[in-house]
């Protein structure tokens, strides 16, 4: 994630110093910064991922009346593109700050593998199970935008806010179930064009979740003592996000 960011950020000094040496051209839509309020349409794509903190060992109880322990391991191993919509409004407040309010729908998904260590088949290897972890977000993100002058038809710009975001899925089968509220910080850049018609604005931004937003009640929900133990396996989890926006305003 630094490395990306890294990048990102040595891209975005370049392409500064390349617009700040281009000619002067004429300007398309010179006073549409100068409205109060803008408001538009946007389109992205979403890469949603958790991290999780494993438990160890653990004495599992089954039907039975048998006492085993376990040590099961989860991991979000894969990375499942998801598509992005929403609307746009944003504040001018000064000639450099504006504030938005943007409110989105995130769909995407996460695929999680439990390896259970202490169980293992014929071939030595651990036994497994796997889920997909769907996830439809809906996201109210309040941002501050800070927005470099204006050269020709462009203006690169960062932004940062909050994003207070809601889960609407979640399975009362699934093995690992998160909670319904969760907040998220948000760090990203991005740039202005302005076109003939309107403005197209591509953004990359980054979002990680605060605070643990494992459901921890949701393993004692389940009737399978075999996946108690996988859903046991896990104690807290804090889910991260990189969302491409492109804005039409």
């Amino acid at each position: 994630m630094k490395r990306i960011i890294t990048t990102l950020t040595v891209i975005l000094v370049c392409s500064l110093s390349v617009v700040a040496q281009s000619d002067r051209r004429v300007q398309n839509k010179p006073y549409i910064d100068l409205r109060p309020l803008h408001v538009g349409i946007l389109v992205g794509l979403n890469m949603q991922d958790i991290e999780f903190e494993n438990v160890g060992p653990q004495s599992i109880t089954y039907e039975d009346g048998s006492i085993h322990e376990e040590l099961i391991v989860c991991d979000a191993d894969k990375w499942n593109p998801g598509f992005t919509v929403g609307v746009l409004a944003e504040w001018r407040l000064s000639d450099h700050f504006s504030l938005r309010f943007t409110p989105q729908m995130h769909f995407g998904a996460k695929h999680l593998t439990f390896l259970n260590l202490k169980q293992l088949d014929a071939e030595g290897r651990p036994f497994s199970q796997t889920q997909d972890l769907k996830n439809t977000y809906v996201s109210l993100p309040f941002d501050l935008k800070f927005a470099a002058p204006r050269w020709n038809n462009h203006r690169p710009y960062i932004m940062a806010g909050i994003n207070p975001v809601m889960n609407l899925t979640g399975g009362d089968s699934d093995i690992v179930r998160l909670n319904r509220y969760n907040t998220m910080l948000e760090v990203g850049l991005g740039c202005d064009f302005y076109l003939p018609f309107f403005k197209l604005i591509p953004e990359l931004k980054f979002c990680f979740g605060l605070g643990n937003v494992l459901d921890t009640n949701h393993k004692n929900e389940l009737r399978d003592a075999n996946l108690k133990a996988y859903a046991g396996s896990v104690s807290s989890a804090q889910s991260k996000m990189i969302v491409l926006t492109f804005y039409f305003e």
